[in-house]
């Protein structure tokens, strides 16, 4: 969307995408609020069953954390259709309802079939029911949220503007983690293992809440106007956000580029897809939510108490949201290439040292200043980044499908990881030879890989209209 300082009512632009981006609040609060749950789900639901080998207890308990995440893998797939047929705003006034549900009722997966605390293991099912649907509002939250404020935004603007929504991912994360640590010092850890996590749990449905009251507010986007034969109203909100004559010159781009192509999702080509899969998978298997889901644990492997613990996830948190903020305002002056291929590089350096560091016993600080200089480069590259090619490389008339395909596998990756991590930190026979090092080898490996994947195939957007970006991936 081409246009100056001059005409862009930036107040309006900067309010919609602030509310969108509250749905990256609830992606990221519910993405780390399990961090602080994960032993009381061990020890409430899996520990208690007898007959199980270790590595099956190890399983069930990666199963029960990351269960949620297939809840966003479905979420995801039917967001894409979702969004096209009864609009952007539409999909996420839904997001907010489910997620709303869905928290409190994981937070007490008893109510209504039994006494709260009194079904032991037998909650687990209907916790990791209710953590599902929780996943779903996320999966749609996660593509929807970016993609409306790709929409809505100057191409100027657009790199910063979807920012926002990883800002509001890690600002998400690091509120949850001060509620989980304030919670925790509400009691002791035998406290915190019967009844802290509940409310933990339970607290997601506040940011739920936000982002229905932002969302009921909003309008949709133009494109999705254009698209349900609603031009005058396109018109009205174009001319809104850029001026007149800007939002006469992009009508006429939005209705050629979705009268171009078939709407099909290989029309144009296999490459657009290819690539952006790619990208969904590789920002996973860095291991980013390795580090944001198992922060406390990570930590008490370093030698450190549960408080202790808490606070240095807190610590971590705090690096998430600074680096991102440094990439809010160099997406759009550096580009989105030489970025990702910087944080790739700081992600496999500082992997490869916590590998190290933990394969040969080393304690104290060395460890956490690691950790940081881990989440630094994933924070200001691939966090951000990925969501800002995602919104904007896919055109016009295959982006809900493709956006669909894309986040899925994201979310597909996000499990492997996830319930991989657990597995392998658990197991005693690894453990012996790496005590609890294997995993970051391998996110090492994974950085270098994507690095090399960014410089040979992904291509520079910086600057460039929506309807632009089209012409990257013309169909010879």
């Amino acid at each position: 969307m081409a246009s100056t300082a001059k005409t862009v009512n930036m107040g309006l632009v900067l309010g919609l995408a602030i509310g969108a981006a509250l749905g990256g609040l609830l992606f990221g609060y519910d993405t780390a609020v399990i961090s602080g749950a994960v032993e009381a789900i061990d020890h409430n639901f899996v520990q208690p069953r007898t007959g199980l080998s270790e590595l099956a207890k190890n399983a069930m308990t990666g199963n029960a954390v990351g269960i949620a995440l297939w809840g966003c893998f479905a979420g995801s797939l039917i967001a894409g259709p979702l969004a096209t047929a009864i609009g952007r705003r539409s999909g996420m006034l839904i997001a907010a309802v489910l997620f709303f549900i869905s928290s409190i009722m994981a937070g007490f997966p008893e109510l209504g079939i039994g006494h709260i605390g009194g079904m032991g293991p037998d909650a687990l099912t209907p916790f990791m029911i209710y953590r599902f649907f929780g996943g779903c509002a996320i999966g749609m939250a996660s593509l929807i949220s970016p993609l409306y404020i790709a929409e809505i935004a100057p191409a100027k603007h657009r790199g910063l503007l979807i920012t926002f929504q990883q800002i509001a991912i890690v600002g998400g994360m690091l509120l949850v983690y001060f509620v989980n640590l304030k919670i925790g010092e509400m009691g002791d850890d035998n406290w915190l293992l019967a009844t802290g996590w509940r409310y933990m749990l339970a607290s997601c449905a506040i940011p739920a809440s936000l982002f229905f009251l932002a969302a009921f507010l909003m309008p949709d986007t133009p494109r999705w106007y254009v698209m349900k034969g609603r031009e005058e109203k396109a018109m009205k909100l174009l001319t809104s956000l850029d001026g007149e004559d800007v939002a006469k010159a992009t009508m006429a781009e939005i209705k050629e580029s979705l009268n171009q192509h078939s709407g099909k999702l290989f029309s144009f080509g296999a490459g657009v897809i290819v690539i952006g899969v790619l990208l969904s998978v590789f920002q996973q298997f860095v291991g980013i939510n390795a580090v944001l889901y198992y922060a406390p644990l990570m930590f008490k492997n370093m030698g450190s108490g549960t408080d202790t613990a808490l606070l240095q996830t807190v610590i971590v948190g705090a690096a998430n949201v600074l680096f991102t903020l440094v990439a809010t305002v160099t997406v759009d002056r550096w580009g989105r290439k030489p970025l990702l291929i910087l944080g790739a590089i700081m992600m496999a350096g500082s992997m490869a040292a916590l590998g190290y560091f933990f394969q040969n016993h080393t304690e104290g600080t060395a460890l956490l200043y690691a950790a940081i200089f881990y989440i630094a480069g994933f924070a200001l590259s691939w966090g951000p980044v990925v969501w800002v090619l995602l919104a904007e490389m896919f055109p016009n008339s295959i982006k809900g499908p493709a956006m669909a395909v894309a986040v899925a596998a994201q979310w597909i990756s996000n499990y492997i990881v996830t319930a991989s991590f657990k597995v392998v930190d658990g197991d005693t026979a690894i453990n012996a030879v790496f005590n609890h090092g294997l995993n970051y080898y391998v996110y090492a490996a994974c950085s270098v890989l994507a690095a090399l994947f960014v410089w040979k195939f992904v291509p520079e957007t910086k600057g460039r209209t929506l309807e632009a970006i089209e012409g990257l991936w013309k169909k010879h």
